[in-house]
């Protein structure tokens, strides 16, 4: 196969397209490649002057540090109301040449170009842009992120690869995300078993990681639809663990720092008493939220205020009560942004230390220039 292109394509939303792409894209980096980026159909967008961008092109944008073009970088926006548009006068939209210039100009400034697609294999088949055509319009290999397991790994491989198989899009290899430690060599036993009958490398198991899941209080103030009361400068903190105002019990706590208070405010005064008490335990330890959510109505105290003055905490107001402020909080899906750099620097970190790519830099032609 003849080509420069890497498709980053999964098998569903939230397995770790991003992840795997921000680790590929620093591994080409680190062996002198001029490597690319682009999300050739997002969802997801920001605006940007007159223009949208998909929000994982702004990430890569500073990541990589590079001047956000759309046109380029992110030529295809499915934003509301999209498909219903393309479906009722398909004639009026030009997605295919878009890609293709995106394509064309990219070709021209980078030795190679990584692509990253959006959602599963499927997404944008409305509009005649599912991932496995994006892919074949753009001449790309196609690496495949998918979660750990077996029977039903095996299963959504078997399912997803066929789409790209159909559309006869070279496959470069498959990244199984967010295995447990200890499952990660019979995951990798059988999936590679299934694997090897069709020819396809098994590129490496990156284990679950905590860290990239936490959410940042930004995140949470959004999935409440809560109003920022306090500092909304620090809704960068990240959230370890979630409480619940009477439910404070130092041996029930994972840890004591990066903690988010969920509570009534009437119940508030106890809980940042409680609170106080068990810092006191804590050697060293005296502000360990990250952020406090107060739900129902009511007036702060001064010493409350004084508490979130002294350690400058951001406070969110939610119209739910608590029990659906934390069941809402616990279904968020976290992905990684520019307000994340450890993320990041996790991802890069995990990808260094568990995939192999040198099956694809054979496949590519490129075993010569580079060393894994």
């Amino acid at each position: 196969m003849a080509c420069n292109c890497i498709y980053v394509a999964a098998t569903s939303q939230h397995v770790g397209k991003t992840t795997s792409t921000l680790g590929l894209i620093a591994a080409l980096k680190r062996h002198g490649v001029n490597v690319g980026y682009c999300k050739p159909v997002g969802q997801q967008f920001i605006d940007v002057g007159p223009s949208r961008v998909d929000k994982d092109a702004l990430l890569f944008a500073d990541f990589m540090n590079f001047e956000l073009l759309p046109h380029l970088h992110s030529p295809v926006i499915l934003g509301p109301g999209a498909t219903t548009a393309f479906l009722d006068n398909p004639q009026a939209y030009n997605f295919h040449n878009r890609l293709l210039k995106a394509y064309k100009l990219l070709q021209q400034q980078y030795e190679m170009v990584v692509y990253e697609g959006t959602g599963h294999p499927g997404v944008g088949s409305v509009v005649n842009l599912s991932n496995a055509a994006v892919a074949k319009i753009l001449n790309a290999g196609v690496i495949m992120v998918v979660e750990a397991g077996i029977g039903k790994t095996i299963d959504s491989l078997e399912l997803n690869l066929a789409i790209f198989e159909r559309e006869n899009v070279p496959l470069l290899g498959v990244i199984i995300n967010k295995c447990l430690p200890q499952k990660i060599d019979k995951v990798r036993h059988y999936v590679n078993m299934r694997l090897a009958e069709k020819g396809i490398p098994l590129l490496g198991i990156m284990p679950f990681e905590e860290e990239l899941g936490l959410p940042l209080m930004e995140t949470i103030a959004k999935a409440v639809n809560g109003d920022v009361l306090f500092y909304a400068d620090k809704l960068d903190n990240k959230v370890e663990e979630i409480i619940a105002g009477s439910l404070i019990d130092r041996s029930e706590l994972k840890n004591f720092h990066n903690l988010l208070l969920v509570v009534s405010i009437h119940r508030l005064a106890d809980a940042l008493n409680k609170l106080e008490q068990v810092a006191l335990l804590e050697e060293g330890q005296h502000a360990p939220l990250s952020g406090i959510m107060v739900t129902g109505k009511g007036d702060f105290t001064q010493a409350q205020l004084d508490y979130i003055h002294k350690h400058q905490i951001p406070v969110i107001h939610s119209k739910m009560d608590t029990y659906e402020s934390v069941i809402k909080i616990s279904r968020i899906e976290v992905k990684i942004n520019v307000r994340t750099p450890w993320k990041v620097a996790k991802a890069v970190q995990l990808f260094q230390q568990h995939i192999d790519l040198s099956p694809v830099y054979e496949r590519l032609g490129l075993k010569g220039k580079m060393t894994s």
